[in-house]
């Protein structure tokens, strides 16, 4: 605790420097970090590009790649900062050598070689990177792999002109080596290789336990960091953010929280690497937005994952946003760190080489919330301070106290720093709508809001000014959908003092016809400033409208759901995950219910109609085909934020009985958790999923 301590405080004053070519002697029974060589002056700042693997998958094609590039040109990505094309895995012929041991690109793939396209991506101003592997080609277990070709590979990687190489440990960790060893091995071999070239390292090991198994910490991609800053320009912190098409919020935060374990790694020419971005390939816009700031604060390489020739609009103003991109290549290639405990709500700092500030404030939960800290807290002294907006350009002036109002799943992104000159506009902070009870009943902290036709539910809106002037004749007004009526309580303040807030009430009243689905609630605030014009803030929130609640004897997992979530893949309605086969446990099949991976959220609307709930759970025989690792999960029945059946943890050879009552439920959560040991293998059922209502 006291060495992450002073590492925080080092970080936050400028203290801690990781110069680019010095050594700096571990000390003893220590894992400090070795000092990267002179040549990571390659990338003082971190590279940025594209990758195929996500979008493409394990494919790519000559055309493909072209036409990527291209995109990077014309849509101004290139202009923005990504120049890196970087050709993943599979792009080797099925016998990837020739009788020289040369690799050889696959010719259905790759019909004029590599060479050719790498002259194509460096004629549009842009960079190329190319994939192997650091252990020995093992059919079956990897695309193809350098080990026992180390300087041969390099040379021929420098001859096709690459300027950057990935190497993955698919066939490392299969041929049981040691990734300390290869890794300096193959980068002794890039670095003198035959052309002189210089060319990129991303040191890609995936490796963690438990995801992927039992492995010893020295073999793991949690231990790269005590090595790779010495031999390469980025190194992979954690297992991959996502699958070929899909990268989920819940496993960007996963990996940030990995990534985040070793700030001191990082510098000029030396990063951590927690995989790459993924607009559309699952998350909400809000959700990458959140990803965009994380990897922006932590110095992380910006390489996109998804087809950018599909993007839209929004997702390209993400990528492109010049505030945000230069927080994450500002020289001094510090990485964030926490202020502040972990939790739901958190507060991240990146000091930046002029000493400002970039301050992160992040909403993990499912509610929005008002977010604050205190200058004093990211580093910073004085009496005023200017805090700008990365995301939405607004400059404002504070007297020591940054908030923000953030919706669920989100971030706020400030550059703050010292105020000069005449006070600025107040930093005033119109908070989002949020329903704080429905029906009379309190809305459970940190719940996503969830209303139903005919509900009446109060709204608030809490307004602060952290500014040092005070601000005059506050109002809020809340937009409603069409059919709905919002009445305000209470009267408007005619001041709001610095450091002062107030909130705004209103009971919005449903039609008993509300269609369900996702429903906007828009409150406008608007305040006056000595000199000023009046000044507005317009803030908004969604709110889900619940399906009709169920009716008679139902099958359940025929019900319409609110939400559904699982760790791998998607819940699959009476089958096991993925769709491949029929619910079966203990040899038993089931011919309703849903199958999930953990960790898993369902969440159904019942409306207070329901008397009964009954189920089998447990872990599908489906795992009994992949392995003995893994297969152990959790089950919990949750009412209202209270747990009504909790199964403990459940192997593949048990199962439990679910019936439970439901009286007085409104609204109900079918949680599946890892049971602590991780998600792999973790095919859990919610069998014969039956409800009296």
């Amino acid at each position: 605790m006291k060495r992450h301590l002073t590492v925080l405080l080092a970080l936050l004053t400028g203290l801690l420097v990781v110069p680019a070519q010095a050594h700096a002697g571990p000390a003893a029974g220590t894992g400090a970090v070795t000092a990267p060589a002179p040549q990571q002056a390659l990338s003082p700042t971190p590279y940025m590009g594209w990758n195929t693997y996500y979008a493409l998958g394990g494919d790519p094609t000559e055309a493909e790649v072209k036409s990527v590039a291209d995109y990077l040109v014309s849509s101004g990505l290139r202009d923005a900062g990504y120049q890196y094309v970087w050709i993943d895995g599979n792009w080797a012929a099925p016998t990837p050598r020739s009788s020289a041991d040369d690799l050889v690109p696959n010719p259905d793939q790759f019909p004029n070689g590599l060479k050719p396209l790498v002259d194509y991506i460096h004629s549009k101003g842009l960079k190329a990177g190319i994939y192997t592997d650091a252990g020995p080609y093992i059919p079956g277990k990897c695309g193809l792999g350098s080990h026992g070709y180390y300087q041969r590979d390099a040379d021929q990687f420098a001859a096709w002109k690459f300027d950057a190489v990935k190497a993955d440990y698919l066939c490392g960790i299969a041929a049981n080596l040691d990734p300390k060893t290869v890794y300096t091995e193959f980068a002794q071999a890039l670095r003198n290789n035959a052309s002189k070239r210089p060319m990129i390292f991303n040191l890609c090991n995936p490796v963690t336990s438990p995801d992927w198994g039992n492995y010893p910490e020295e073999q793991q991609s949690t231990n790269s960091w005590t090595y790779a800053p010495a031999i390469a320009q980025s190194w992979r912190t954690y297992t991959d953010v996502g699958f070929v098409g899909e990268i989920k919020y819940k496993d960007v935060l996963r990996n940030y929280d990995a990534n985040a374990r070793h700030p001191e790694a990082a510098g000029p020419g030396h990063f951590n690497d927690p995989d790459y971005l993924g607009p559309e390939l699952g998350m909400t816009d809000e959700e990458f937005r959140t990803q965009m700031t994380l990897w922006s604060v932590a110095a992380a390489p910006l390489m996109i994952g998804s087809d950018v020739r599909k993007l839209s609009k929004t997702s390209l103003d993400i990528l492109e946003d010049r505030d945000v991109v230069a927080i994450n290549q500002d020289s001094a290639g510090v990485q964030a760190v926490r202020v502040g405990p972990a939790g739901t709500t958190e507060t991240w700092v990146k000091r930046l080489a002029n000493g400002d500030r970039a301050v992160v404030l992040l909403n993990r939960g499912d509610s929005p919330a008002t977010l604050t800290t205190k200058a004093s807290s990211v580093g910073l002294s004085g009496h005023r301070f200017t805090l700008k907006n990365a995301w939405t350009d607004q400059v404002t002036e504070s007297a020591g106290t940054i908030s923000a109002a953030v919706p669920a799943h989100g971030a706020a992104l400030f550059r703050v720093g010292p105020a000069t000159g005449k006070p600025g506009v107040p930093h005033v902070v119109a908070g989002l709508p949020q329903v704080t009870q429905v029906g009379g009943d309190a809305v459970p902290a940190g719940t996503a809001p969830l209303v139903a036709g005919g509900d009446q539910a109060r709204v608030e809106v809490t307004v602060r000014n952290d500014g040092a002037q005070p601000v005059f004749a506050p109002r809020v007004e809340l937009t409603v959908p069409d059919g709905w009526t919002a009445r305000p309580l209470g009267k408007a303040p005619k001041l709001l003092s610095s450091n002062h807030s107030a909130t705004f009430a209103f009971i919005v009243t449903l039609p008993g016809t509300a269609a369900p689905g996702n429903a906007a609630l828009t409150a406008t605030m608007s305040y006056e400033v000595i000199g000023k014009r009046r000044l507005r803030q317009e803030t908004t929130t969604a709110v889900v409208v619940a399906p009709a609640a169920p009716d008679g004897d139902v099958v359940l997992s025929h019900h319409k759901w609110i939400s559904a979530t699982s760790g791998w893949m998607s819940p699959t309605v009476d089958q096991s995950v993925g769709g491949w086969s029929p619910i079966s446990m203990l040899d038993k099949v089931y011919p309703t219910g849903i199958g999930v991976a953990s960790p898993s959220t369902i969440r159904y609307y019942l409306g207070d109609q329901c008397s009964r709930l009954t189920a089998t759970v447990g872990i599908d025989d489906a795992v009994r085909n992949v392995g003995p690792e893994g297969g152990t999960s959790s089950f919990q029945v949750i009412g209202d934020g209270r747990v009504l059946f909790d199964s403990g943890v459940l192997t593949r050879d048990d199962i439990r009985q679910v019936d439970i009552d439901l009286t007085g439920v409104r609204v109900l959560d079918l949680v599946v958790d890892d049971a602590g040991d991780g998600g792999y293998n973790d095919r859990a059922n919610w069998a014969g999923l039956n409800a009296t209502c």
